[in-house]
């Protein structure tokens, strides 16, 4: 017969956790970076690329395997966000940049110690601000959206000296909501799942860019419109007609008296972020 307790206190005070099954709980942060390619041809405009932060692993599970920054949780002292923001801090070095919770990965066999449950964030930053910040261990790769067929998105991940290959399928699972499941089509490549995180939030990315002012948290103070709707098209993984450009963003940058000179170029004026206080 199911004890009756009279108050919270009597009911704590006879609680056992061990008798409920125990899971661990990590941050894992997707770091997106978008920068300037060098142009052998100084008169030619820098091209952008997108680019995402992986860290090498040094011990098992999936040892020398790339995966995003992450870290376990510590259940008596942080939340979830303060967790994200400890292990961007220890990669980077860097704190106060534009993080947003993704979402949470719970994959019965996503880790093969045990039962770890991951909420995924996106973080944002102008890779300007990292100079010889990162850690060792870690490594920015440039992200190519190859052209989505079937239903499967083809990414290709280089640093220069090494490319890495993901397939992902989306699944359609609300024909309401267009929400989507996303299978790993290539096994191992990354560890974990973060193949279906990387995704997740590039296509976050993707749909925020249309409706917010996401993409400022990626660019430096000062910028020309020519280097920002670049930003627009890498994110957006298509090439923006110039008027409709200037349309999108009329209303989110401020002109400055400062111009950009050099570089081969005849000179252009520098904006800013129109603040919502401007």
């Amino acid at each position: 017969m199911k004890k009756q307790y009279q108050s919270e206190e009597e009911f704590l005070k006879d609680y056992d956790p061990k008798a409920f099954d125990q899971l661990s709980m990590t941050a894992d942060i997707l770091l997106i970076s978008v920068s300037s390619e060098e142009q052998s041809n100084y008169r030619k405009n820098s091209k952008k690329r997108m680019s995402i932060l992986l860290v090498k692993r040094d011990d098992f599970p999936y040892k020398n395997k790339w995966c995003l920054p992450g870290g376990f949780l510590d259940p008596k002292i942080e939340t979830l966000e303060e967790c994200a923001k400890r292990v961007l801090k220890r990669e980077t070095n860097l704190s106060n940049i534009y993080l947003e919770q993704l979402y949470t990965f719970d994959g019965i066999h996503r880790d093969p110690r045990m039962r770890v449950v991951s909420t995924a964030y996106i973080a944002l930053v102008d890779k300007n601000r990292l100079t010889d910040m990162i850690n060792p261990n870690a490594c920015f790769f440039d992200v190519v959206l190859l052209e989505e067929k079937d239903q499967v998105v083809n990414i290709v991940l280089d640093n220069g000296t090494e490319t890495l290959h993901l397939a992902i399928k989306k699944i359609l699972r609300e024909q309401t909501t267009d929400r989507y499941r996303f299978e790993s089509l290539k096994q191992n490549v990354l560890a974990f799942d973060h193949d279906l995180v990387i995704l997740a939030g590039l296509e976050r990315l993707k749909n925020k860019v249309n409706y917010t002012d996401i993409v400022f948290n990626m660019m430096p103070e000062y910028f020309t419109l020519g280097e920002l709707q670049q930003v627009y098209e890498v994110i957006l993984n298509k090439k923006l007609l110039d008027p409709a450009f200037r349309r999108i963003i009329k209303d989110k940058v401020v002109k400055t008296d400062k111009m950009k000179t050099g570089e081969g170029h005849r000179p252009s004026y520098l904006f800013r972020y129109k603040k919502k206080e401007d």
